[in-house]
Order: C-alpha cells, then structure tokens, then sequence
C-alpha cells in the first residue's frame, strides 16, 4: 500500500479578455475498494461557485461559471489517497456465460459498442480473435489482447491529440496511454468482452522516497468484464498496483476528461498543464 499526494494544476492562458466560460473539471477521486481518498481540494481561480455532483458513470464532477472578465483560468486539484494493488483474479466463466451476463446489465452493455474514438482497424480485430480463439475463457483472452496491444504500440508523447482515433495510432503504431487505450478497448470490444476506459494518475517512480515530488502527468488504462471487472494497464504492460490512482470511468476519452469547457472571448488559448504526486508512506 502506498500514500501518495499528487497536485494537478491546469487551465487556460487567453489573448485577451474572456467574458465567461462555463466548464467541468473531473480532477478528483473517489473512495473505492482498492482506494481510499484521505483529503481532495478543489481551487479555482478567478474564484467562483462550484457545484459538485458524481456523474452516470460514477466519476466527481465540478461544474462552474466564471461570468467575470478574465484572460487566465486556474485549476488545481489537490488529493492525498491510500492506494493499494489490484492483481488480476481471473473469473471461471466460458464466452457463452460471459455472452449470456454482459446483456444483463446496462453497465455491460454499453460498454460493448464502439465510439467513434474505440473503433478498431481491421488488423486490430483480426489479432483479438486470433488471440481469443486460442483461450476457453475470455479473462485470459483479455489479458493476453492487451498485452499484445501494449507491445504493437510504441509510448511517444506529442505525436497525437485529444482527437485521435484508435484507428489512427494503430496506423502510426505510435501514441500515448489515451490512445493505447482506446486501441486496447475496441480490440475486447470487438470480440465481445465488456470495456471501459478509466482515467487517473500513475506514479512514475517505482523507486521514489518517501516525501520526494516527482513531476507526474495525467494517466489511462482499461477495465474489461469477465464475469467481474479486472483493471489493465496497456500502455506499461503491468496490472494495476499502488502507483494508479483512479479518477473516473467511461467509454472513452471523451466521458472522462480532467478539463472541458466553453468561452466567449479571443479565438485563441494555450493550455497549461502540470501534476506533481509525492509519496508519503
């Protein structure tokens, strides 16, 4: 088990004045059976009202208007968290069981269907049901899916954006852990197991002492349905431990990401983004 504090601080630098935006931030965690959050802060500046609710799928939401004159927005997140390893347990259940559970339950199925964003090439899907049709059980399909995902992709930061589709990374076999992501979802998908996208920080620093921040940066891998929901990280070829913090769940990119929002103001803005996360214990 590990304590890690992690700051994630971001927002917008504007040319000009903006007159208002309207935003969401998904920046803080929640308490699960693996996590446990021991404080989370929000602060944003200009300072304005923040209304906080958990959203369909389950991840902390703050919504809030700045109607005031403004050509900076400032977000940070502030959380300390008690996180311990999840090791895959896979779950004695046949595809024909796992078939006859996923259309159970809404949670299931929509988590079978594609988005525009998880929609795998047609090398993708041939390589899952190549590797499915060599397991009884999709647990271990899924794993050995995802392991193979991670190692067809090379992790190179800046070579895609938020818009890139799995479809593209696949093609340049090249992305960061979003799209690693999103390649490894259409490929479950594709073969008929239930996965979700899940969004959150991940130490990047084994090693690191106790009280030492380590410069960090937003993190993604999936979770696939095989009788139970067991957690993957594609893009480091590693279960989930207790370096992964958890912020939020959804289909894709798109449910869960850490900043969204609109303006009236200059056409133009530059993004700043900068997460730290220290080890306490």
């Amino acid at each position: 088990m590990k304590r890690l504090r992690i700051e994630h601080s971001t927002g917008y630098s504007y040319q000009g004045d903006v007159t208002a935006s309207y935003n969401e931030a998904r920046m803080l965690p929640n308490s699960t059976d693996s996590q446990f959050v021991l404080s989370s802060s929000l602060d944003i500046e200009p300072s304005t009202s923040v209304n906080q609710y958990v959203d369909y799928f389950g991840t902390r939401v703050a919504a809030f208007d700045v109607l005031s004159a403004h050509d900076d927005l400032r977000i940070t997140a502030r959380s300390l968290v008690e996180v311990r390893p999840r090791p895959l347990e896979h779950v004695d259940i046949s595809w024909e069981a796992l078939e006859r559970e996923a259309l159970r339950s809404i949670e299931t199925v929509e988590q079978l269907t594609q988005t525009g964003r998880t929609k795998p090439h047609a090398e993708v899907v041939q390589l899952a049901k190549a590797i499915a049709a060599k397991h009884d059980q999709p647990g271990p399909a899924a794993h050995e899916i995802s392991e193979a995902i991670g190692d067809a992709v090379k992790y190179v930061f800046g070579v895609t954006g938020v818009q890139t589709t799995a479809q593209d990374a696949w093609e340049a076999r090249e992305g960061v852990c979003q799209d690693i992501a999103h390649i490894t979802l259409g490929a479950l998908r594709s073969v008929g197991i239930p996965a979700r996208y899940v969004s959150g920080y991940l130490h990047p620093r084994p090693s690191a002492e106790v009280g030492e921040a380590v410069p960090g940066e937003s993190h993604s891998w999936v979770e696939w349905f095989a009788g139970e929901w067991q957690g993957f990280d594609p893009t480091n070829n590693i279960e989930i431990g207790d370096r992964h913090v958890l912020v939020g769940r959804g289909r894709d990119y798109g449910d869960v990401p850490p900043l969204r929002g609109v303006y009236a103001g200059p056409f133009k803005s530059a993004l700043h983004v900068k997460v730290t996360i220290t080890r306490e214990a």
